[in-house]
C-alpha cells in the first residue's frame, strides 16, 4: 500500500492525501499551470532576445551591413547601435560581433575584442551549426556551456551569477549569400533559472523546484540525458528550507551536492537506484508527465515529491529540453481544511458539554423533583451554548477574521492604485488551510503583478526612447522630405521650361522643313539647268579629249620624222666626211703629180671646202632637228598630261552629272531627316508632358508625405504624453528595482 516509502513515512502521507483527496483535480491544474506559464516564458524571453539581434542587425545594414566586419561602418556608429541595444536587452551581459574567421571586431566589453575561436573553442559547435556547413546560414541559440569570460565580465540582471552561459548567434550576409560574420549576445545562464523559479511567488515556498534538463542533444551531445541545464533553487546557500547542494544533500544512500554549480554537474537520478527519476524518465519517454497521487515518485533526494514534466525547443535552439515544476508530495497535501480545524474543537467540546449534563441530570434525578432536574439541565445546556458559542466566536475571530484582515488590508493597499508591490503576506503566520492557501495565491498574484508592472515600466522606458529616436528622425525626414520637395518643384519648373524650349524647337523644325520644300523647288530647276550645261561640258571635253589624242598622234608622227631626218643627217655627215677625205687624198696626188695634177687639185680644194661647208650646214641643221626633237617631246609629255586633265575632267563632269542628279534626292532625305527631328521633338514633348504629369503626382505624394509626417510627430508627441502617463501610473507603485523579472 505504501509502496517504496515504507509504512512508517507512508502512513501519515497517505492520510494528509486522504484528507485533501477531493483537491486532486486542483493540484493537477495547479501544475500544469505552473509548467505551461514557466515554458512559455521561456519562449516568449528567446523570442523577445532575438528580436533585439534582429532590430540591432537591421540597423546595422543601415550602416554597411556586412561592411561593420570589414571596417565599412565607423566605430561611433557601431557604438551607438550596440549601446541601444544593450539597453534594451537588459539580460545581456555582452554583445559583440564575429567575422567569418572567428575574430571578435566589435564588442561592448571591448577587452573582449581581437580575441579568436578557433575549431578547438568552447564556440565552434555552435558557430559551426550556424554556418550550416556552407549552405544557408542559421540562427543559433548555443549552450549552456562553461566561459569563463561571463564570469568575469560580471552579473547585470539575476542574482545569481557563475560562468555558465547561453550565446545567441545570429549569422551576418554579405551579398551574394557569402557569411560575413556573427552577430552574438552572451546570456549568464542563471537568468533562465531566475525566469523558472520567480523565488517569491513559489506556490510551495518549502519544496517547489522548477528546473531544467536535458531530454534529447542534437547540438550538445556530450551532454547526456536527465543532465541539469539550470539552477536549483536548492543549490543556494540563501534558501533555508533544509539543505541545499553546495553544502550536500544527505540521503541514505550518499550525499549528493555540486562544486560550482548545478548546469552539467546534476544527474537527475534516484541514489536508490542510480537511474533517471521516473519524473525526468517519464517526461523524457513521453514528452510529457504528470503525476500528483500517492505515493508520488523518488527525485535525486528520495523524497515523495508530484509534479508536472513537458519537453520543448527553444526558437533556435536545435537541442530539446526538458523542465519539471515540482513540489514534495508532504507540503502539497499538507493542507487542513478550515472546517476540521473549527469542526475538530467542537467535537470535543460537545463531548465534554454532554459527559457533564448526563452527570448533572443524573444527580438532580436523584435528589430533586423532575421538573428541577429539568430545570438544571436547561441551565446546563443554555451555558454550554453560550460558552461554545463564545468559544466558537474567540476561534473564528483569531483563526479566520484576523487571517482575513490582513489579507484584506493588503489586498486593499495595493487596489488603492498606490501599493507597495515589494511586499508580500508572511504566510508564516496562518495555518496549513485555505486562508493560507489564499494568501499563497495572492503573493503569486503580486508577485506576477509586480514582473507585469516592471516589463511595463521598461516597456515605457523602451518606447519614450524609440519615441525620442522617433521624433528625430521624423525631424530628418521631415528636412530631406521638404529638400526632395524642393527638388521636385525645381525639376518641375525646368520641365515647364523644356516643354517650351521643345515647342519653339518644333516650330522652328517646322519652319525649316517649309523653306526646305521651297528651296528644293528651286534648286531642282538650277540643277536641271546645270546638269543640262554639265553635259554640254561633259561633250565639249570629249570633242577637247579626240583633238588633243589626235594633237599627240601628230606630235608623235613629227618626232618620227625628226628621227628620220637625224639618221639622214648622219649619212651626209658620213658622206661629207668621207668627201674631205676624198678631197684631202686628192690633193696630195695631184701635190705628188706635181704640174700636171694643179687643176685636180684646184677642183679637190674645192670639194673639199664644200664638205666642210656640208658638214657645217649638216652641224647646224643637226642641231635645229635636236632642239625641234626636245621640243615635240617636252610638246608631246605636255599634251599627255593634258590627256590626262582631259580624263580628269570628263570624269568630274560625270561625278558632277551625278551629284546633280541625286541632289533631289538628297534635298528629299533633308526634308525627310526634318520631318522625323520633329516627329522625334512632338516624342519629347509628349515624354515630358508624362514626366510633368508624373512629377506632380510625386510633388502631390510629396505633400501628402509632409502632412503624414508632420501627423505622426503629432501623433508621437501624442504618444510620449500617454508614455508619461503610463510612467506616472507605474510610478505609483513601489517596485523591486533588482528585479528584472
Amino acid at each position: 500500500m505504501f509502496g517504496w516509502l515504507g509504512w512508517k513515512k507512508g502512513l501519515p502521507l497517505w492520510w494528509s492525501y486522504r484528507l485533501n483527496r477531493d483537491l486532486k483535480s486542483d493540484v493537477e491544474d495547479i501544475f500544469e499551470g505552473i509548467a505551461e506559464t514557466r515554458k512559455q516564458i521561456l519562449i516568449d524571453w528567446t523570442t523577445d532576445y532575438w528580436r533585439h539581434l534582429d532590430r540591432l542587425l537591421d540597423q546595422m545594414a543601415s550602416l554597411g551591413g556586412a561592411e561593420a566586419l570589414e571596417g565599412g561602418a565607423g566605430k561611433d556608429a557601431l557604438d551607438r547601435l550596440f549601446g541601444q541595444a544593450y539597453a534594451r536587452g537588459s539580460d545581456f551581459t555582452e554583445l559583440f560581433l564575429l567575422d567569418a574567421d572567428g575574430t571578435v571586431v566589435h564588442s561592448t566589453h571591448v577587452p573582449h575584442k581581437g580575441k579568436s575561436y578557433g575549431e578547438d573553442s568552447p564556440l565552434s559547435p555552435g558557430l559551426r551549426y550556424a554556418r550550416n556547413g556552407g549552405r544557408d546560414a542559421r540562427k543559433c541559440l548555443f549552450g549552456p556551456y562553461p566561459d569563463p569570460l561571463t564570469l568575469q565580465i560580471g552579473a547585470r540582471s539575476s542574482p545569481f551569477h557563475d560562468k555558465m552561459t547561453l550565446l545567441f548567434i545570429n549569422p551576418v550576409m554579405a551579398e551574394g549569400g557569402r557569411l560575413a560574420g556573427y552577430l552574438c549576445g552572451r546570456v549568464p545562464n542563471d537568468v533562465i533559472g531566475d525566469l523558472i523559479q520567480r523565488e517569491s511567488g513559489h506556490v510551495y515556498p518549502d519544496s517547489g523546484d522548477n528546473y531544467l534538463f536535458m531530454a534529447k542533444p542534437e547540438l550538445n551531445v556530450h551532454i547526456p540525458p536527465g543532465t541539469a541545464l539550470s539552477r536549483s533553487r536548492f543549490e543556494d546557500r540563501t534558501f533555508t528550507h533544509g539543505e541545499n547542494l553546495k553544502d550536500g544533500v544527505t540521503t541514505d544512500w550518499g550525499v549528493v551536492s555540486v562544486k560550482e554549480h548545478t548546469e552539467l554537474e546534476l544527474m537527475f537520478t534516484d541514489p536508490a537506484t542510480g537511474e533517471l527519476h521516473p519524473g525526468v524518465a517519464n517526461t523524457i519517454r513521453n514528452g510529457s508527465n504528470l503525476f500528483v497521487e500517492f505515493p508520488g515518485y523518488s527525485d535525486y533526494r528520495h523524497i515523495p515529491v508530484i509534479g508536472k514534466g513537458v519537453t520543448f525547443r527553444l526558437p533556435h535552439c536545435p537541442d530539446l529540453w526538458g523542465m519539471m515544476c515540482e513540489g514534495d508530495l508532504e507540503e502539497v497535501y499538507r493542507i487542513r481544511s478550515i472546517s476540521f480545524r473549527q469542526t475538530r474543537p467542537q467535537l470535543a467540546a460537545l463531548g465534554i458539554g454532554s459527559a457533564a449534563a448526563a452527570a448533572l441530570i443524573f444527580l438532580a434525578a436523584r435528589s430533586f423533583s423532575p421538573v428541577y432536574a429539568a430545570l438544571s439541565a436547561f441551565a446546563l445546556q443554555l451555558a454550554y451554548g453560550l460558552a461554545a458559542a463564545v468559544l466558537l466566536r474567540k476561534r473564528s475571530r483569531e483563526r479566520i477574521v484576523k487571517p482575513l484582515r490582513k489579507i484584506n488590508r493588503f489586498i486593499r493597499i495595493n487596489a488603492e492604485g498606490r501599493g507597495d508591490l515589494t511586499q508580500r503576506i508572511n504566510i508564516g503566520e496562518f495555518d496549513q488551510d485555505e486562508i493560507r492557501e489564499l494568501a499563497k495565491w495572492i503573493n503569486n498574484m503580486i508577485d506576477s503583478l509586480e514582473g507585469i508592472m516592471l516589463k511595463v515600466k521598461l516597456a515605457a522606458a523602451d518606447v519614450t526612447t524609440s519615441q525620442k529616436q522617433l521624433n528625430d528622425s521624423t525631424a530628418t525626414t521631415a528636412e530631406s522630405t521638404e529638400r526632395v520637395g524642393e527638388r521636385i518643384n525645381d525639376m518641375i519648373r525646368g520641365i515647364r521650361r523644356q516643354l517650351k524650349d521643345i515647342d519653339v524647337a518644333k516650330d522652328v523644325a517646322d519652319e525649316m522643313r517649309q523653306t526646305l520644300l521651297a528651296l528644293e523647288e528651286k534648286a531642282a530647276e538650277q540643277i536641271a539647268v546645270a546638269r543640262s550645261e554639265v553635259m554640254r561640258i561633259g561633250d565639249k571635253m570629249s570633242q577637247i579629249f579626240a583633238r588633243v589624242a589626235q594633237t599627240n598622234e601628230t606630235i608623235r608622227i613629227f618626232m618620227n620624222t625628226a628621227g628620220e631626218i637625224r639618221s639622214v643627217l648622219h649619212a651626209i655627215e658620213e658622206i661629207s666626211n668621207q668627201t674631205n677625205l676624198l678631197a684631202l687624198n686628192a690633193s696630195i696626188e695631184a701635190a705628188r703629180v706635181g704640174e700636171q695634177g694643179k687643176g685636180f687639185a684646184v677642183v679637190a680644194s674645192e670639194i673639199r671646202k664644200l664638205a666642210d661647208m656640208t658638214r657645217q650646214s649638216t652641224e647646224e641643221v643637226h642641231e635645229i632637228i635636236e632642239k625641234i626633237y626636245v621640243h615635240a617631246q617636252q610638246a608631246s609629255a605636255s599634251m599627255e598630261e593634258g590627256t590626262k586633265v582631259v580624263t580628269e575632267g570628263t570624269e568630274l563632269v560625270a561625278v558632277a552629272s551625278e551629284t546633280l542628279g541625286n541632289a533631289k534626292g538628297d534635298d528629299s532625305l533633308k526634308t525627310q531627316v526634318v520631318d522625323e527631328v520633329v516627329e522625334l521633338m512632338e516624342k519629347i514633348a509628349e515624354v515630358s508632358m508624362e514626366n510633368r504629369a508624373a512629377s506632380t503626382e510625386v510633388e502631390a505624394k510629396v505633400q501628402e508625405l509632409l502632412n503624414d509626417i508632420v501627423a505622426v510627430r503629432h501623433t508621437s508627441h501624442t504618444v510620449e504624453a500617454i508614455t508619461s502617463n503610463l510612467q506616472q501610473l507605474v510610478g505609483q507603485f513601489k517596485l523591486t528595482e533588482t528585479r528584472k523579472r
